[in-house]
């Protein structure tokens, strides 16, 4: 829950149940986006954005932003502290690659990481740098991200939402035109939805979210 700084899971009864809201008894920033593993597992980011004056809020308590695991047990575990604005997150279908967006207009690319079998992530990569991408033509930053059955990564990002192979190959991009934040497959998993801006927009692919 971004405005909440927690991670929040509403019950079928509507109340809210907080799963975790600190990190060594400091308050996260503003819980961005999440992504379950197979086993229960959960995967979600921490950057600054839910905050008033984001970096420089004095609410802030945390001097990182974070990329954490929740173990289905109640454990948090901070996977990385390196990335300056980590944002979107997702899976590879075999659940063997972490892939985290980076909305910094500096830093303005995808890690991947190798997942190991407690979990934990190892392995840092650059996925795609789209750093020097950014400009008027192509408004918009790293932000949220899916990943379809055969593991090609759906990313919102400079001029859209950038499709990329498995190995990091952008092989196209869908421009709905201002910039485009988030996006998810729905349906029967084939129709790909894009938040662009003031506009929610929809596509039919040719591939299938995962989970479909």
């Amino acid at each position: 829950m971004h405005g909440d700084r927690r991670i929040g899971r509403l019950n079928s009864d509507g109340t809210i149940e907080t799963l975790v809201r600190y990190y060594k008894y400091r308050r996260f920033n503003s819980p961005n986006d999440l992504v379950y593993d197979a086993k229960g597992n959960l995967y979600f980011t921490d950057p600054p954005y839910g905050l008033e004056k984001n970096m420089d809020d004095p609410k802030k308590e945390l001097l990182f932003q974070g990329v954490y695991l929740l173990r289905r047990t109640g454990e948090l575990v901070l996977l990385t502290d390196r990335m300056t604005r980590p944002n979107g997150i997702g899976l590879s279908p075999d659940g063997q690659t972490l892939y985290v967006a980076n909305s910094d207009p500096k830093q303005a690319h995808w890690l991947a990481f190798d997942v190991q079998e407690d979990a934990t992530i190892t392995n840092e990569r650059t996925f795609f740098d789209a750093t020097d991408m950014i400009g008027d033509t192509n408004p918009g930053l790293p932000d949220g991200l899916k990943v379809d059955i055969h593991g090609a990564v759906w990313a919102t990002g400079p001029g859209g939402v950038l499709i990329f192979t498995p190995k990091g190959k952008h092989i196209g991009t869908i421009r709905p035109g201002p910039a485009t934040a988030n996006c998810g497959f729905g349906n029967d998993g084939s129709t790909l939805y894009m938040t662009s801006d003031m506009y929610l927009c929809r596509i039919k692919t040719l591939s299938l979210g995962q989970g479909f």
